[in-house]
Formats: structure tokens, sequence, C-alpha cells
């Protein structure tokens, strides 16, 4: 019986420590994402502009716009 309990004492120690990681993990990878935004408004103007068109300020901001509302 005590095996059965230390077992589930193991267990359970490690699907909260699983939980943990995973929370504390994902609120550091949001705090830097926010900080160092993988992409700028230079750089999607620059892929517009490979792409053949000449961006406007209107059209760069609704693409940072469409980006932050999924981050």
């Amino acid at each position: 019986m005590q095996l059965l309990f230390d077992i589930l004492k193991i267990l359970g120690g490690v699907i909260v420590g699983g939980i943990a990681g995973f929370l504390i993990a994902r609120t550091y990878m949001k705090k830097y994402l926010q900080k160092n935004p993988p992409i700028n408004e230079q750089m999607i103007r620059t892929m517009m502009m490979q792409m053949g068109r000449t961006p406007s300020k209107k059209q760069v901001n609704q693409v940072i716009k469409s980006m932050n509302k999924y981050m």
C-alpha cells in the first residue's frame, strides 16, 4: 500500500511540475516577444517592395495590426 502512495506522489509531482514549467515558459516567451518583436515595420516594407508593391503607411500599419492581434 505504501508503494502505491509513493508512486502516486511521484506521478503527481511530475504532472504538477510539467504544468508549472509550461506556464512559466509560455509567460516568458510572451514577454520576450513583446519586447523583441520578430518582425518590424522596415521588414514589412522591404518584403512588400520585393513582391513588387509600393506599400503605403496604411498598408504597413494594417499588417502590423493583424500580426499583433495574434500575439
